[in-house]
């Protein structure tokens, strides 16, 4: 024990005084070493910290209140909740009955004799200094004791007169305004004082406006009916706090139930009843959702980068241990020389990673402290939300520093057992030997990677586990690593056809594979994270997109009046005013009785007209017939998922065009708007003919008997487009609907009224037409007896709108009185942008930093070599040159090889989203589909970020080799004779 002891012990004192002599090799293990630590703390620590505990998060829900209690819009019937308050149904089952809808008193649900305070919550569009904004109104005392933490004072007060306003800090910077300005809102003549600014905890990003109850949403709504404009849509709940330590106890939750409320409850969520004391558990059908699969997910993907950190820290350190053990090979053989055995000689290698990592392990996590607390404003506006507290977590910290301990032993224990089997002789004399390749490790690898590609397949076709695909994953990588030193060797073949200072580069990296594999496979295992992380984000970013439904072609502007004509000449002219547009299609729609009469056909003298579908083209699952009856309980299972993919049950389309009605009345102009370019369609309009954009109600010219057959489900052939037919449009007047409203007669389609027949022409292009029906051109519709009354216009615009545009132009149009849609296609925003951003630099950064830390070895190892070119007559750009060379070498191997490893835990995991989708679209189709909806199967794509991986193939290895030839010195320091 004593010898052991201290052999040990002179090791370790031999590694620290070696690290302290080599300091340059030295700091360059320790960064290696200490930057994951430092990274992996912070994390930890911003997790941690932004990870509320229950007690926090209701802190800032309930503010120092007991619980709090809502109405469930379900008509104050009997209820069942969760303990956590989120999920909840009706005691009774309403299987064969209206499910139970309205608002309540929820101050009947309020415990007798204890404090409560209210809290209303309300969209308003307030002034701003370049016009409109809609913005939250939140009416709370939030000077009350009981909300102290829902909202956080930032500078000023609270409201403390119905007068006055408090803002969000996200309301003031998008407004233009400041704390003393004043504040009015549309409708509303009263002006308020803004006398603080606050900021919501939980949502540093949210702009909302807080007065004292009653201040301003009551007054508003009241104001905006006398002007017959929308109200606010006002939601109250309320604070409650209980005398007595016990809180707002889970009786009291179930006493509030039965009355019909909903609550949560601080006492409840912090202590819950046992299942058996939850009604809502014990009810059959019941469930509570979780997210088992999104968390096995994350938890898959965080085990993978964990695991691929460790890796990459030990392929960089590895190389340095190596390097550092040929350097101090003589003195290694002077131990030998004196006594020393194999065990001694492994001890002072294994030493020297126990050092630095122990070394690196304390600077890493006290820099990821520190970094941490003095980034945390930046961390917290990165997140949108604050921190509960400054969360450190000892253990979690010692086992995350305890990582680069273990990291840098296992990094020198390959240099440590090659230095022990080296000779005495051969150590003293400086000899490498001759070295072969493994021939075992190559067929391991490529085992692996054919063992590990299986695994994911397996995985992602066969089973919905993700740990599955990413054990595969993260096997078949390994297995690349492994055969790196293989292809490293398939890389210098391509030596032969390259310039001096590349072709000295390669070979010196083919011939040291010992040092230039591992820094190759660190790049490969950096690289090939990204390229996975990225292709995921990617894809999931197109699934986005390809659900996105787009009201207007990007960039396309609508100014649209659904109740008042008279007011949309002056708003078309405050549109090209205030917007940069480009060209402006004018749209009239078609009312029936005055001209006052809006889209929605409200008042006693307005009528209705809608087109009529030939009774061939209606769609056998919507077709009720005479009786009440489902007619989609006619056909079997496989007979509606036929019928549901049927031409007559499609859709239409989403947008804006059908918000008129389903005729809109322009010209040429609204084509080019819609981006649809259609010389037909367009000469139709210009011969007055109208455009449908629907076969179901188009009737082609020679087609009278489209309105016999096909009611039973056979099977009819959709109108060709590009030709010419008529439309019918039955005009019910407002005498006729009430004289079969008083007949009893309460179903539209059934009410009489006067057909008229438009011809059109049948819509040819696939071009997406945004919700239009039909475009009626203003003079078929004055032929055809139509009133039509202005609706509003459509815009291109040279450049997207701003924000203060946005809000200059709802501001000129608020001076109109009238309630306009005003609508700015801004088109698909992905989330993960800044990610792929963040990835790309990230990857860069990190391949960059290996190769050039297998730069600086390549040069600490070959410094004889270049010595030699140095005595031959070589130039001193060759220096710079072949250090350039040797890192970009590096960067473009491992990048090439990391790029097409990444993306089979990307496309892994996406196969296994597509067949959990598949599943459960097959499981919807076995049920049948009832209600007509077009069946649609579930996208889900995989896209290779190609652009990111152009940054990692050409920008990365590039710049690496430039920034390394620009730090490297064109002259190196004079040689010695070396002793003997």
């Amino acid at each position: 024990m004593k010898n052991w002891y201290h052999s040990w012990r002179a090791a370790i004192r031999i590694a620290r005084r070696d690290a302290w002599r080599f300091k340059g090799r030295s700091f360059l293990v320790l960064a290696m070493l200490a930057l994951p630590i430092l990274g992996v703390s912070a994390a930890d620590l911003t997790l941690r910290s932004a990870d509320l505990t229950a007690a926090q998060q209701l802190d800032r829900d309930l503010g120092r209140a007991d619980a709090r209690v809502s109405d469930p819009h379900m008509g104050g019937v009997p209820l069942m909740q969760n303990p956590e308050g989120d999920n909840y149904q009706p005691v009774k089952s309403y299987d064969d009955e209206p499910w139970p809808e309205g608002e309540m008193d929820v101050t009947t649900a309020l415990p007798a004799g204890n404090e409560s305070l209210v809290d209303s919550e309300g969209t308003a569009k307030l002034r701003t200094t370049h016009g409109l904004l809609s913005t939250s109104v939140r009416e709370l005392r939030a000077a009350d004791p009981m909300a102290e933490g829902i909202m956080v004072l930032d500078r000023g007060r609270f409201p403390r007169a119905s007068g006055e306003v408090a803002a969000t800090d996200a309301f003031l910077e998008s407004s233009g305004l400041h704390v003393g300005s004043k504040l009015t809102a549309r409708g509303f003549d009263t002006s308020y004082r803004i006398v603080g600014a606050y900021e919501l905890p939980d949502s540093l990003n949210t702009a909302q406006v807080n007065a004292l109850p009653g201040a301003l949403l009551a007054p508003l709504d009241k104001a905006l009916a006398a002007a017959e404009l929308p109200g606010t849509q006002m939601s109250t709940t309320y604070l409650t706090s209980v005398s007595g330590d016990a809180g707002f106890t889970w009786n009291m939750v179930k006493e509030a139930n039965a009355k019909g409320a909903t609550v949560i409850s601080r006492a409840v969520v912090l202590d819950p009843p046992p299942d058996s004391d939850v009604p809502l558990y014990q009810k059959e059908g019941a469930s509570d959702f979780g997210g088992g699969s999104a968390n096995a997910t994350e938890l898959a993907i965080i085990s993978t980068v964990v695991g691929l950190a460790m890796l990459e820290i030990c392929l960089l350190a590895g190389p340095a241990f190596a390097v550092g053990a040929r350097r101090s090979r003589r003195q290694l053989g002077l131990v030998g020389a004196n006594g020393g055995d194999r065990h001694h000689i492994r001890a002072i290698v294994l030493s020297g990673g126990l050092v630095i990592g122990a070394v690196a392990a304390v600077v890493g996590t006290v820099l990821g402290i520190v970094l941490t607390f003095a980034l945390q404003p930046v961390l917290e506006a990165f997140l949108g939300k604050r921190f509960g507290s400054f969360d450190l977590r000892p253990l979690e910290l010692i086992a995350i520093a305890l990582v680069a301990v273990v990291t840098g032993l296992l990094a020198a224990i390959v240099p440590a057992v090659t230095a022990s089997r080296q000779t005495v002789v051969a150590s003293l004399t400086g000899r490498r030997g001759i070295r072969k390749s493994s021939r075992v490790l190559p067929v391991l690898g490529l085992s692996a990677v054919v063992l590990g590609a299986g695994i994911a397949l397996y995985g992602s076709t066969a089973s919905d586990q993700t740990m599955i695909v990413a054990g595969g994953s993260a096997l078949a990588e390994l297995g690349v690593v492994a055969l790196t030193p293989a292809l490293v060797g398939l890389f210098g073949r391509i030596g032969r056809w390259l310039p001096l200072s590349p072709r000295l580069a390669l070979r010196d990296a083919v011939r040291n594979r010992g040092r230039t594999a591992p820094a190759v496979a660190a790049v490969l295992a950096a690289v090939a994270g990204t390229v996975a992380v990225a292709t995921y984000t990617a894809s999931s970013d197109a699934q986005a997109e390809a659900r996105y439904e787009p009201e207007l072609p990007y960039g396309a502007v609508a100014v649209l009046s659904p109740e008042s004509a008279a007011d949309v000449p002056s708003m078309r002219e405050d549109a090209q005013k205030v917007l940069p547009t480009e060209v402006r299609a004018d749209v009239d729609r078609v009312v029936v009785g005055k001209k006052s009469c809006s889209s929605y056909g409200d008042g006693d003298e307005c009528g209705r007209y809608e087109i009529v579908t030939p009774k061939a083209y209606e769609c056998p699952l919507w077709a009720y017939g005479e009786t009440d009856e489902d007619p989609s309980e006619k056909f079997s299972k496989a007979e509606r998922r036929k019928l549901a993919k049927d031409w007559r049950c499609e859709q239409g389309g989403t947008g804006l065009g059908s918000v008129g009605g389903e005729i809109l009345v322009g010209d040429d102009k609204l084509l080019k708007v819609l981006e649809i370019n259609n010389p037909e369609a367009s000469e139709a309009l210009a011969n007055g003919r109208a455009v449908s954009f629907s076969k179901r109600i188009f009737t082609p010219e020679g087609a009278a008997d489209a309105g016999k057959g096909g009611a039973k489900g056979g099977a009819v052939a959709a109108p060709k487009g590009g030709l010419n037919g008529t439309i019918d449009v039955r005009v019910v007047s407002a005498a006729q609907m009430k004289e079969a409203e008083s007949a009893g007669e309460s179903d539209a389609e059934k009410q009489p009224g006067t057909v008229k027949k438009l011809p059109a022409h049948q819509f040819s292009g696939s071009e997406n037409a945004y919700g239009v029906t039909v475009i009626v051109p203003p003079d078929a519709a004055e032929k055809a007896g139509m009133t039509t009354v202005p609706f509003g216009s459509f815009f291109t615009t040279e450049k997207l709108p701003s924000d203060a545009q946005q809000q200059k132009l709802a501001g000129e149009l608020d001076k109109t009185g009238s309630d306009p849609w005003l609508t700015i296609e801004k088109g698909f925003v992905p989330e993960n942008s800044a990610t792929l951003l963040a990835l790309a630099v990230f990857a860069g950064l990190i391949t960059i930093g290996a190769a050039g830390i297998a730069t600086g070895l390549a040069q600490a190892d070959a410094e004889a070599d270049l010595k030699t070119l140095a005595a031959v007559g070589a130039p001193p750009r060759v220096r710079k040159a072949l250090s350039g060379f040797q890192c970009g070498v590096v960067a473009a191997m491992g990048v090439v090889l990391g790029s097409a490893s990444g993306i089979l835990p990307a496309v892994g995991l996406r196969f296994t989203e597509r067949r959990a989708e598949d599943l459960m679209y097959a499981r919807m189709m076995d049920e049948g589909w009832s209600s007509g909806e077009e069946a649609t199967a579930p996208f889900v794509p995989v896209v290779i970020p190609w652009e990111t991986l152009g940054v990692l193939l050409v920008v990365v290895p590039l710049g690496a080799a430039v920034l390394a030839a620009l730090v490297t010195r064109s002259r190196g320091a004079l040689a010695r004779r070396a002793a003997i």
